[in-house]
């Protein structure tokens, strides 16, 4: 197990960290919204190790929302917080959509003495609970990457994430 020094990190520093990092969170939020949107209903998967389109969308909403209220608990468990979420994208989208804002916000009202406490991931490090948020915005970027090489191969048109796409073009 690693274990990430502590000693290093003043509260100040943790608040500064949480803010910046929730910025870049908070800025991903309306591009992957309009992905998981844009997912059509079906099984169209690119290998059969891969989840479909309609379950990568669940697995990176869901996941996002989960992290950041277990960051606010500074614990995190495996069991999935949310057994009724919605599985069609529309509606998933919709639910994202309320709530991500509270899980943020749950983040925003931590004090300094809470980001810096360090929290056990899964016996697989340990380090101050500020610094999984940085994962929070890799997973989800990530996912979204691959979700978004789906829409069309399901009939669909991919959104425009950092800019225009080829179907949604650049009113800049």
């Amino acid at each position: 197990m690693t274990t990430a020094s502590t000693a290093a990190m003043t509260p100040e520093f943790a608040v500064a960290l949480r803010d910046f990092l929730l910025e870049s969170v908070t800025g991903e939020f309306e591009a992957t919204k309009k992905v998981v949107g844009a997912v059509l209903p079906g099984d169209y998967r690119p290998d059969p190790k891969s989840k479909t389109a309609p379950e990568l969308a669940k697995h990176i909403v869901e996941v996002e929302v989960q992290f950041l209220h277990e960051i606010a608990n500074g614990e995190f468990k495996m069991e999935p917080m949310f057994p009724d979420i919605p599985a069609e994208p529309k509606a998933l989208a919709q639910w994202y959509e309320q709530e991500f804002p509270k899980a943020v916000q749950r983040v925003r009202d931590m004090t300094a003495e809470q980001l810096v406490k360090p929290v056990d991931f899964y016996g697989v490090m340990t380090m101050p609970v500020v610094k999984y948020l940085g994962f929070v915005d890799k997973h989800s970027v990530h996912h979204r990457g691959q979700l978004s090489t789906y829409l069309r191969p399901l009939g669909g048109k991919v959104p425009g994430i950092y800019g225009g796409s080829a179907d949604e073009p650049w009113q800049g």
